[in-house]
């Protein structure tokens, strides 16, 4: 029963790619929707015998290797991939680091919201973002990861920047705990650590859920700016897509037209 659902599986998600989904040519006309079976195999570094097998419920037990291969040929999201593994009877291992990869749909949104918009990624790295949240929030070119700019940047300027500074600690704090052998994120943490408060943030283990809130920024230009912000979860990519956006008519609000 276990193998035919996990062949199922794996047909349906092969038949629901397309060639540009894997940035394979679309070559000619096709008879099926999908993916051809020695695409998946070829996208996997498999044969075609074995994938084909395990289709059709007569493979052997995957490998966690030959999962992970699958997994990653088959574009899977982490719920995906973890569903994935049980299907096969294998414990999943650890995700190798978070996602910074931004998927066409959340990338398109930021650009039809009339609202600054980035997307963060579960270590704070600003990973996309529109044109007025880059005038906005000045720097992110060469300052991308949002919870550097906290902690490193200086002492806060704005209120909400406590706050934040906890809603960062307890997120970074999570992602350690998925994401235990990214790089990376270690790197990160270890440059957060220079911070006093930083690390006396870390040591009270905040627990702090995403939301609504409010805080000022300070713009170099049009001065303190009263925003709202707001965020929309990506959980298959552990991604956030966070808002701001300023009271209608007021002053916060006309900067922000100027800015757009």
């Amino acid at each position: 029963m276990a193998r035919a659902e996990l062949g199922r599986f794996l047909r349906d998600r092969r038949e629901a790619l397309r060639p540009h989904d894997v940035g394979l040519p679309a070559g000619p006309r096709r008879r099926t929707p999908g993916l051809r079976r020695e695409e998946v195999a070829g996208l996997a570094a498999m044969s075609v015998e074995y994938y084909a097998r395990l289709e059709q419920a007569r493979g052997p037990q995957p490998s966690r290797r030959i999962l992970d291969a699958l997994g990653a040929a088959l574009r899977l999201d982490p719920a995906e991939r973890t569903h994935l593994f049980r299907l096969a009877g294998t414990a999943p291992a650890a995700p190798p680091g978070p996602s910074r990869r931004v998927r066409p749909y959340v990338a398109g949104l930021l650009h039809r919201v009339d609202a600054a918009a980035v997307v963060t990624s579960a270590a704070y790295d600003v990973i996309a973002w529109n044109p007025l949240a880059a005038a906005l929030l000045t720097g992110l070119g060469d300052h991308p990861n949002l919870a550097r700019r906290r902690f490193l940047g200086g002492p806060p300027a704005s209120s909400g920047a406590e706050e934040f500074g906890h809603i960062a600690v307890a997120r970074l704090r999570a992602a350690a705990d998925r994401y235990p052998h990214d790089e990376p994120l270690a790197r990160l943490l270890d440059e957060l650590s220079v911070s006093e408060e930083f690390r006396h943030v870390w040591a009270q283990n905040p627990v702090r859920a995403p939301g609504h809130r409010s805080k000022i920024i300070e713009h170099p230009v049009l001065g303190s700016l009263h925003v709202h912000c707001d965020v929309l979860e990506v959980p298959g990519d552990d991604q956030q897509v966070v808002f701001l956006t300023a009271d209608p008519g007021s002053a916060s609000a006309r900067a922000l037209e100027k800015l757009a």
